[in-house]
């Protein structure tokens, strides 16, 4: 009888083993039940009136990390007479930022993927608050530490959009996410007129850097103590999966074989390339359009007009709300009856707003109200795209690898997008600036040139999006259907599991027969 016991023993912990086997695996999801009791933070289910404050404190991270990001534009001006440094010099302050960010946005992503995203996020946030704080002293110090601010805005920008997937779905989380993104022209909006408004009010520029990290710390405060880490997943009807860690390079070939994903990011890469050119140099772009039309004098001295700023921030928050919550509207109405209109409404806003920038840049000669009104509807296209981008990469890569897939996004569209573009076109700038270097009109000649290579990068993004509308409907079943075992609470795997639990149960019985003879 003790080899009987011994028998039933060795079969009863096979079949344990094999009912593990069949649990449904996809990539990094594993929907077998933890070996070890998950954390808290890991499992509890957040009522929807957290959730919402959970958003509205992640929108307003947004909105300060997008107000700071701008400010420096929105003084150049004043920095440029201050430091007395040409235009490529000036584009690096945006340039050496985005480069820090390219590089921490995969290292961020891979542990926003594996590790407790507040955490990551609150840390990151920090040294953010210090390095902006810091960085308002010199020009040198200035760009090294503008480098270090590239820290918070990886953290947060690769984590916070994946926190928002994983406490939303379906229409909500579309309004969610437009909520969310709307921030970034506002921020951005907000960054011309605080800075303008503050170097004004104050006579120094520095003080337009100084005022972002104070609201950083309300902002860091707000993320300790309101922000959740929810279940990844876990609107997508899997918050109980656990997480079996596949490695970084089993991600990104698996991120590289979804053509939505490549095709989307190439198209965001234009689009980061198209806004930070534009939003970096309009303001001093329009500021020597008057000049060399003789409407104001040119700034010899430090503090100088920042005026065009002040204005181009509020053209670009009214168009930004404009835009976000039209395109997010027009996405919620066609998508059902168009699958693949997402990345038709972003090809839409490319290829529409190139001929408006197009105008604007040429018109600025000898209208700037023309100029403005171009500038305004080119925006208003543009910002179409903002929520819609994020949306379509929430729904075509599995929630355990989203977080990889926005730094991986992240990294190439600033990479290949505004890294080099406001460096780029001061550098064209400076080079033809050289054969009039004392001419205030050709001053104004020599950016416009430089200017023109925006729209024909504003026309390949289009068609970026264009390619992208051919795959995403099979990218989302796709991705849909590798998730669709966990939504049926495992059926086919149950079903699958139910049968061998049946012949290994009649094994164990056979062997007990045969064992004990009749």
């Amino acid at each position: 009888m003790e080899t009987n016991g011994s028998v039933m023993d060795e079969e009863k912990t096979r079949l344990s083993s094999v009912s593990n086997e069949t649990s449904t695996r996809y990539g990094s999801i594993a929907d077998s039940l933890p070996t070890d009791e998950p954390s808290t933070a890991e499992t509890t289910v957040l009522s929807s009136r957290r959730s919402y404050i959970t958003v509205a404190v992640l929108c307003y991270v947004n909105l300060i990390n997008y107000m700071d990001r701008y400010t420096i534009a929105g003084v150049l001006l004043s920095i440029q007479k201050f430091f007395d440094i040409t235009d490529s010099t000036s584009g690096l302050l945006q340039t050496v930022f985005i480069c820090s960010f390219i590089i921490l946005a995969p290292i961020f992503g891979y542990l926003g993927d594996r590790y407790n995203r507040k955490f990551i996020m609150i840390g990151g946030l920090s040294v953010w608050v210090v390095m902006t704080l810091s960085s308002s002293f010199y020009f040198w110090l200035l760009v090294l530490l503008r480098a270090l601010v590239g820290t918070g805005e990886a953290s947060y920008s690769t984590i916070a959009p994946t926190i928002i997937g994983d406490l939303f779905s379906g229409a909500k989380r579309t309004v969610m996410i437009s909520a969310f993104y709307i921030f970034i022209p506002v921020g951005s909006g907000l960054g011309y007129i605080i800075g303008s408004s503050v170097a004004n009010a104050t006579g120094d520029w520095r003080w337009a850097l100084r005022l972002n990290p104070i609201l950083g710390s309300l902002g860091l405060f707000l993320l300790a103590v309101f922000c959740p880490n929810p279940p990844r997943g876990a609107s997508d009807g899997h918050g109980g999966s656990t997480i079996e860690h596949t490695s970084y390079l089993e991600d990104v070939k698996y991120l590289l074989k979804n053509k939505s994903f490549v095709w989307s990011s190439l198209g965001v890469t234009a689009m980061a390339f198209l806004t930070g050119a534009l939003a970096f140099w309009t303001p001093i772009f329009l500021s020597r359009a008057q000049v060399a039309q003789g409407i104001q004098p040119p700034c010899n001295t430090e503090p100088c007009d920042t005026s065009d700023s002040y204005i181009f921030g509020v053209v670009t928050v009214m168009t930004g709300i404009l835009g976000v919550s039209l395109g997010s509207t027009i996405s919620r109405k066609l998508r059902d009856r168009v699958p693949n209109a997402d990345p038709l409404i972003c090809a839409v806003g490319m290829l529409g707003s190139a001929p408006c920038f197009f105008a604007a840049i040429v018109l600025a000669s000898t209208s700037i109200p023309a100029t403005y009104v171009f500038i305004g509807i080119g925006e208003t296209l543009l910002s179409l795209n903002w929520a819609v981008l994020a949306d379509i990469l929430l729904y075509v890569v599995v929630p355990t690898r989203r977080a990889t897939a926005e730094a991986l996004q992240i990294m190439v569209c600033h990479l290949l997008g505004d890294a080099g573009s406001p460096y780029l076109l001061g550098s064209i700038s400076d080079a033809l600036r050289t054969y009039q270097p004392d001419s205030h009109t050709w001053s104004f000649r020599s950016l416009e040139y430089s200017f023109l290579l925006c729209p024909f990068v504003g026309v390949l993004g289009g068609l970026f999006f264009l390619m992208t509308a051919l795959y995403i409907t099979k990218d989302r079943k796709n991705a849909e259907g590798s998730l669709c075992p966990l939504h049926n609470s495992s059926e086919p795997s149950q079903h699958a599991s139910s049968q061998k639990l049946l012949f290994l149960t009649t094994q164990i019985d056979n062997t007990h027969t045969i064992s004990t003879g009749p």
